[in-house]
Parts: structure tokens; C-alpha cells; sequence
């Protein structure tokens, strides 16, 4: 889909790119350890890796305000936009999460036929992505006739096991917030939005720590099984639908998605923030910048962090419970992070740097699919090296990284140079103003 893009905020964009370059770059590790910037905190604590997710809820927020503030006085409210937007992102995590969902076991499998059904499958997520759902269908139809016909042909392919579905996920979560807090937005004004947020803190903070979890003798914070939200994640999502890593609990979950919108929420609140324009500038259709906006930001982010890093005490910070200390603390980073691409984007205009950022936050939703999709079939993809077959991901650390570097530095080295590869394809469409929407 190629179309001109309208005026922007161009601070928002290069804060959404530097967000999403930094989740695919922390994603695709060339190997294990890595540098701790690079990696979440093990359990209570925050890690630079941990501000992106709550930093991409926060840009959506910002988004929300912007893109429904004309539906929010209107008789329309756009509610076919909201719930289409948010089924498409909330399907495109679950693709991520199935796709590939076959392995093709006989060494003999024809490599050709086999890389010919993952181009398929990528043509259909494309076509997905550009909401040409029609072509999307039958080429997704092509691609399980591949599979069913090299089935009979008597290569052994394994189909995915949809008993072990992950139903949640980040895509899935980021489809939760948008939904409910785009209706939110449409239907309070930002003092009721904050109030709400408030409530839903505190709330959380009282459930987490006050109510017993069944099977556990103590509930506690520190323990990744007994505490609520991972108890009500085993027992409405089951064991066999959570994280696989996590085995107790699922780091998208259902309570932990609560404070999360609170996260989505906080980004509406700025963007009101940024779109509050003076008399004389509100017939110009553009945002108007000033320093008075920048300093609100820089205050309130700091406050907020020193709030988050104060209730952080009581109840620790914690990504994979999103407690609501930390929601505080990287809602204060976000602000602060967006007050800075501001100052000096849009009051400063010094955005040289932030050339790279601009392509990436252009097509963010297709930048995190294509890359994760591509991740695992570098992962699921066997090529023989030497004797033994491996994953490709596996050959080309074996091969260009490991012998070149100590295996923490090859796996940052890898890492690299993964975004990098997506920042090439990614200027591709940029440079055709091909924006792929949601």
C-alpha cells in the first residue's frame, strides 16, 4: 500500500523506531549470555531491555489520542476501526506464534520445495499486513496443499501442535490495550482516564499482595508460581497455553495485562498533552511545538520515575508481573525518552541522527512480524555443517560470528547485524512510501 504520509509528529515516529529497533535487536541474540543491557532482569528488577514493551504501549497511547481525537467529538465514534485494528494485531501475534508451524523431518525433503512453502507463508503474512485478505487466504491455502502434498509424497512433515497454542503473547497483548483503551478514550475525558488509571494500580497492588494463592503456603512476590497473576494465568490459560519458558506463568497473562492498559493509557494522557494547542494556532491543522510541552514532559516523566522507583519497596518492579511500580518508573522513562526526541526533533530540528528511527517507526507492526517470522525460520531451517545438521541460525553463528569473537560479544555482534538487515529492507518500502497499516 504506497501513499503519501500526512504531517507528523516526526518525534513520536523516531521514538516509535528507536522502541521497535530495540525489541527486535533484544530479540535475536546470537547466542546466550549476552550483555545485560540486552537481556531482561531475571525476575524484580528493570534492564534497558525491559523499558521497550511498556514504551511501544505508551507510544499506542499517544497514537490513540492522536488518530481518534476527531472521532472522540463526533457521531461516529469509528468503533469498525478499533475492533478490525485490533483483531488484525491480535492475529498477526498469533501468526508469529504458529508460523512455522510444521518441521520437515526426512533429510531427503527437497530444499527447494521446502523454502518455496516459507515464501508462501511470508507472501500470505504480507498480504495480511496490506489487509489483502482474499489473496491472503489462497495463498495460505497453497502453502498447506504443499504441506499436504509432500505428506503423500512420504516426507514426514509434523504438523504444529495446536494443544500448545500460546494464547497470549505481545502482539496479543498490544491488541488488549489498544481495544480497550481506544474505547476509553472515546468515551472519558483525560482527569476520568487518569483516575481510572489510579484505581486500577492500586487495585492490582492490593490483589497482588493480599489475596492467598491457592496450593501455596506463602504468596509471594519473589516466587514466579505463587502469586496471583501466574496462579489465574495456569488455571484460565492452563499450563499447556502459557509461555514455554516461563512453564508458571505467562508474561503477557491476563491480570498482568490490567496495568498494562494503564501503561496504553498514560500514552493517551501525552498525546492529549501534545495536541493541547494555543488560540491562535488551532485552525493551522499542524502540532504546535513549544518548550512548555517539552518541560511538562521532562517534569512529569521525572516524577513518575521517582514515584515508581519509591513504591518500588513495597512492591519491586517486576516485567512479567507489570506490577504497578513498574508501570510508574517506565511510564517516567517513556516521558522522558519522548521529551528529549521532541526537543530536539521538533523544537530543535537537529534529526539527522534520527534518520534510521524514521524507517523503522514508519512500519513498525511489519518490522516486528517479518523479523520474527524470519527468526524462526532461521531456527527451524536444517543445513548440514560438516557431519551434523543444524539450524540455520545455528550455521551462520558457527560459521561468520563464533570464530571471530569471544560468545558474547558474536551474539551482540549477530544481533547487530540482524536489525541491520531489516533496516535495509525497511528503507526499501521507505524510500516508496509503502507504509504497510493495521
Amino acid at each position: 500500500m504506497s501513499e503519501e504520509r500526512p504531517n507528523r509528529l516526526i518525534s513520536l515516529d523516531v521514538f516509535r523506531g528507536i522502541t521497535i529497533a530495540g525489541m527486535v535487536l533484544v530479540n535475536n541474540p546470537g547466542t546466550s549470555p549476552t550483555y545485560w543491557p540486552l537481556d531482561h532482569a531475571e525476575w524484580n528488577g528493570l534492564t534497558p531491555t525491559d523499558w521497550i514493551f511498556p514504551f511501544f504501549l505508551f507510544i499506542v497511547g499517544v497514537s490513540i489520542a492522536i488518530s481518534l481525537g476527531k472521532a472522540k467529538g463526533s457521531s461516529e465514534k469509528g468503533y469498525g476501526k478499533i475492533f478490525r485494528r485490533a483483531a488484525v494485531i491480535y492475529l498477526l501475534g498469533a501468526s508469529v506464534s504458529i508460523l512455522p508451524f510444521f518441521q520437515f523431518q526426512a533429510t531427503d525433503a527437497p530444499d527447494l520445495l521446502k523454502l518455496a512453502i516459507w515464501l508462501v507463508f511470508c507472501a500470505s503474512l504480507l498480504l495480511l499486513l496490506l489487509r489483502n485478505f482474499l489473496w491472503a487466504g489462497i495463498l495460505c491455502g497453497i502453502g498447506l496443499l504443499g504441506i499436504a502434498g509432500m505428506n503423500l509424497a512420504g516426507f514426514n512433515v509434523i504438523g504444529y501442535d495446536y494443544g500448545t497454542l500460546r494464547i497470549a503473547g505481545v502482539l496479543q497483548r498490544i491488541a488488549v490495550c489498544y481495544l480497550v483503551t481506544a474505547i476509553l478514550f472515546l468515551h472519558t475525558n483525560w482527569k476520568q482516564q487518569l483516575w481510572i488509571s489510579a484505581v486500577i494500580l492500586l487495585v492490582y497492588w492490593a490483589a497482588m499482595t493480599l489475596i492467598p494463592v491457592p496450593g501455596c503456603e506463602v504468596t509471594s512476590l519473589n516466587d514466579k508460581a505463587c502469586n496471583l497473576a501466574a496462579y489465574l494465568d495456569r488455571l484460565i490459560l492452563t499450563e499447556n497455553h502459557i509461555w514455554r519458558y516461563g512453564k508458571v506463568y505467562d508474561p503477557e497473562g491476563i491480570l498482568s495485562t490490567l496495568p498494562a492498559i494503564v501503561s496504553t493509557i498514560t500514552g493517551v494522557l501525552a498525546g492529549t498533552w501534545l495536541l493541547k494547542r494555543h488560540d491562535d494556532e488551532r485552525e493551522s491543522g499542524t502540532f504546535a511545538a513549544s518548550y512548555e510541552k517539552a518541560a511538562g514532559m521532562f517534569f512529569f516523566g521525572a516524577v513518575l520515575l521517582a514515584l515508581g522507583l519509591i513504591w518500588n519497596s513495597w512492591f519491586p518492579m517486576n516485567k512479567a508481573l507489570w506490577t504497578s511500580s513498574y508501570v510508574l518508573a517506565t511510564t517516567g522513562l517513556a516521558l522522558i525518552f519522548l521529551g528529549c526526541c521532541y526537543w530536539l526533533i521538533d523544537l530543535k530540528g537537529i534529526r539527522r541522527w534520527a534518520w534510521p528511527f524514521e524507517v523503522f517507526g514508519a512500519n513498525a507492526i511489519a518490522l516486528f512480524v517479518f523479523s520474527g517470522f524470519f527468526a524462526r525460520m532461521m531456527n527451524g531451517f536444517r543445513v548440514m555443517d560438516g557431519e551434523k545438521a543444524v539450524s540455520l541460525h545455528g550455521w551462520v553463528m558457527n560459521n561468520i560470528f563464533l570464530p571471530n569473537a569471544q560468545p558474547i560479544d558474536a551474539s551482540w555482534m549477530y544481533a547487530v547485524s540482524f536489525i541491520l538487515f531489516w533496516l535495509f529492507l525497511m528503507w526499501l518500502l521507505y524510500r516508496k512510501n509503502i507504509y504497510v497499516k493495521v
